[in-house]
């Protein structure tokens, strides 16, 4: 088995794969191929399929289909089935009739809670198998806990088992979502007290109330409605999707998780965030009967109403799990970049290609910037990226022939022609997908005007990228293009535009200094490269040669030479 899918028409979803194969991904074109025999069930509803076909995934783990990224066992918070329940941490849950809340993305996250509990309510923490029974035959001891007033000590019998299943309820409530409940009902307590002149009890509940506000400010957020419902948010990165869930309760957040995708094949958004779904309820059992979501699935489910929210509390916490979904993307990509490092590079150069609109993966990747001050000694560089990554060997640098002054336009304009013209004359084949031109619309349209007098502007993608908002330009656009600031594609670009900056400086500063010690030596009559290097390497500056006397400077170049270079050189200084 290589691939499974569901369908409303199964005559449409499968007839797409033939009618028009060039419309395919490569990927899904092998799919295609390997294709020997079809099989299918029917089932009663959508919910139904999409239950059988994640069952079948799992079952037979098809090669083509969106398999689940994220294979770790998330921890849990366990109240046990005791007759004095604990509340513990777990990663492994079991049929004995304790009760599970959670999963938790963060373990972090759940000692937080643990240790809460630990100190707002006095719960037992020893393992004891502690029964009615038990304490009657004065079976334990008490422990420190008990001492120090952490614990009521219900292994000697110090409180009642209803006292004690009052301080599970209260836990279990919170991990549920409803503290906002029991911080009501512990005001009227607290009310209530103070009105009986028992003070005492009255500041106990205080304590309690703020101490609950305290964390849950830190740890929840809430909405003005207080309602139950599940928020899901769905990033997409090439033939990859980073999902967020968010679990509402009370109007509480009480469950966030994240989950990522990999796609082999082609997906519909929808799919994907169906897949998304049921994989949430295999998890967490039942989802809410509201469900707010960025767009809807493929699928209806009965009982369960899919929101998009436009405004309001729902959109809010749409907008905090979209922003989870994508810092758990940058953040994956990020891990991707150190410890797979080509497949991050892939990933980025897709990125790069979705975001400007490229038909094929830009490999091979060349950018110019050109370099000049007030129009002198003006040059031009061109680095490589190959696969993402610099190709110093293939950078080139480029003195301006053609052009008087400071004209950035018509300089760009001979380099990319000088660079492609020679290319198609060494190595055709081995042109770029991409160039990008460090500049605004002027310098773009100049370095079209070669490119198209060249022939190569249906083989060649051109951009330009502007400093100052950073924004793309396309040849034909109108309007720029704004690439998110957190995109990898993004950094991509200003990389290169970077490292051309840096190349082409550097070149500029050589010739600014050989300009400097020509000026000074080279003019002088009788001085020839070779003699400019023997004086230069012995005394090490031209400042130091105008000081030299007569003599010393004759035994290099003979007494007329030296006489010569003496009076022109302490003239020029004697002019400045």
């Amino acid at each position: 088995m290589i691939y499974v899918g569901k369908a409303k028409d199964l005559n449409k979803r499968v007839s797409q794969y033939f009618v028009d194969p060039e419309r395919l991904s490569t990927k899904t074109r092998v799919l295609v191929s390997k294709i020997a025999d079809i099989q299918y069930s029917v089932v009663d509803t959508e919910a139904d399929a999409l239950l059988l076909e994640n069952n079948l995934i799992k079952q037979y783990k098809p090669r083509y289909n969106i398999l689940l990224k994220d294979s770790k066992t998330y921890p849990w918070i366990c109240v046990t089935a005791d007759e004095f329940p604990r509340v513990i941490l777990t990663r492994t849950i079991t049929k004995d009739g304790s009760r599970f809340y959670g999963p938790y993305s963060s373990v972090r996250h759940a000692k937080t809670l643990l240790e809460f509990f630990t100190r707002t309510y006095p719960l037992r923490s020893c393992k004891y198998k502690i029964t009615s029974e038990a304490v009657l035959r004065h079976k334990f001891r008490p422990c420190l806990d008990m001492h120090i007033g952490r614990c009521k000590g219900c292994c000697v019998g110090a409180i009642s088992r209803q006292e004690y299943s009052n301080y599970i309820l209260e836990v279990e409530r919170l991990l549920s979502g409803g503290v906002h409940d029991i911080i009501r009902e512990y005001k009227l307590q607290m009310q209530q007290a103070a009105e009986d002149l028992n003070f005492e009890l009255a500041q106990a509940y205080k304590e309690r109330i703020e101490s609950l506000q305290a964390h849950y400010s830190k740890s929840i957020i809430s909405t003005a409605e207080g309602r139950d419902l599940d928020v899901f948010s769905i990033e997409f990165e090439g033939f990859e999707a980073f999902g967020n869930f968010m679990r509402i309760r009370g109007g509480a957040i009480v469950q966030s998780l994240n989950l990522g995708f990999k796609m082999n094949i082609e997906e519909d958004r929808a799919a994907v965030l169906s897949e998304f779904i049921i994989e949430i309820e295999s998890k967490f059992g039942s989802l809410s009967r509201e469900i707010v979501v960025p767009f809807l699935p493929d699928v209806q489910l009965e009982g369960i109403d899919f929101k998009i929210p436009v405004r309001g509390d729902k959109l809010s916490l749409l907008e905090l799990s979209n922003k989870n979904a994508k810092e758990f993307r940058f953040n994956s990509l990020k891990q991707r970049e150190h410890t797979n490092p080509q497949e991050f590079r892939l990933t980025v150069l897709e990125e790069l290609r979705k975001a400007i609109g490229l038909k094929e993966l830009p490999t091979h990747i060349e950018c110019f910037d050109n370099s000049n001050i007030q129009g002198t000694n003006p040059v031009a560089s061109c680095v490589v990226f190959r696969d993402g990554e610099p190709s110093k060997k293939d950078y080139r640098k480029f003195k301006i022939k053609t052009v008087i002054g400071a004209n950035d336009y018509a300089s760009m304009k001979e380099v990319v022609n000088r660079r492609y013209s020679r290319m198609l004359q060494e190595a055709p084949d081995d042109l770029p997908q991409l160039v990008v031109i460090d500049g605004g619309k002027g310098q773009l349209d100049f370095a079209y005007q070669a490119i198209c007098e060249l022939g190569l502007q249906d083989r060649i993608f051109l951009i330009g990228l502007a400093k100052r908002l950073e924004e793309v330009i396309r040849i034909g656009d109108r309007f720029p293009l704004f690439i998110d600031r957190n995109s990898q594609a993004l950094k991509l670009l200003q990389r290169l535009r970077d490292e051309a900056h840096r190349f082409g400086i550097t070149f500029h500063r050589q010739l600014r200094s050989k300009a400097a010690i020509d000026s000074a030596l080279r003019q002088i009559k009788g001085v020839g490269e070779q003699t400019e290097q023997r004086l230069l390497m012995h005394y090490g500056s031209v400042a130091r040669i105008a000081a030299a006397s007569e003599e010393s400077l004759a035994s290099f170049v003979g007494p007329v030479l030296a006489k010569r270079i003496l009076n022109q050189l302490n003239n020029e200084r004697e002019d400045i």
